[in-house]
């Protein structure tokens, strides 16, 4: 038996693709955004002179790295609210859940490009009377950026991709109004085919970006 595709069905429905391309782009912007401060925060105190600075951000660190995001996301919107004893609506679940989740690995990566850096230029930078701070602006960060601006542009395509496990809790995104336009056209081929162009569209130009600055690295090195 042939099936017969039929597209022009579901392009009747394509407003709400595009309402959910427009939420998953929200959602990966906010919790890179929120991510980077996160894991900035946790890169410097997995750097810090302080033990107990230290045991926390790697704490916090592992928890979510070594467990699956859907499950963050459905404990924080079902079970943190039995836990604290309030209402967290799924808005607040799913960023909160993807910021942290994200900058657990920003942390480590920033933490990566900063310990990359030669020890020695630390120590000429100290000779020559600059603070930690200013050496750490001046001298440090800038070599460090270039160090770890691939695996961040890596995770962050990676993290457009997470958006579609909000799913779970009827957050708006892509996958769940691919959902929504299947139960509307019964025409589930169509509508999930149309969902893996649109992610495509919009993770293809990323993935160039991340080849090309990867590329770039390797012709500097």
């Amino acid at each position: 038996m042939t099936y017969h595709w039929d597209f022009y069905t579901v392009m009747q429905s394509f407003d709400l693709l595009l309402w959910g391309v427009w939420i998953t782009f929200l959602y990966t912007v906010g919790s890179i955004l929120i991510g980077i401060v996160v894991g900035a925060a946790s890169c410097y105190a997995r750097l810090s002179r302080f033990w107990w600075l230290r045991l926390f951000s790697r704490s916090y660190q592992e928890l979510f790295r070594c467990t699956p995001l859907l499950v963050q996301i459905l404990w924080a919107y079902y079970a943190l609210p039995m836990l604290l004893g309030i209402s967290i609506s799924n808005t607040t679940a799913g960023l909160l859940t993807l910021s942290l989740y994200v900058g657990s690995f920003y942390a480590e990566i920033f933490r990566g490009g900063i310990l990359a850096v030669d020890k020695g230029q630390r120590e000429a930078s100290a000779a020559i009377g600059m603070s930690g701070v200013q050496s750490m602006r001046y001298i440090i960060m800038p070599q460090a950026i270039k160090n770890m601006l691939p695996a961040f542009i890596n995770q962050s395509v990676i993290q457009l991709k997470n958006t579609s496990l909000l799913y779970a809790i009827s957050l708006a995104e892509l996958t769940y109004m691919t959902s929504v336009v299947t139960s509307e056209t019964y025409r589930p081929l169509e509508a999930y085919s149309m969902a893996a162009i649109l992610y495509f569209a919009m993770l293809f130009p990323l993935t160039q970006v991340a080849d090309h600055f990867e590329r770039r690295m390797r012709r500097s090195d």
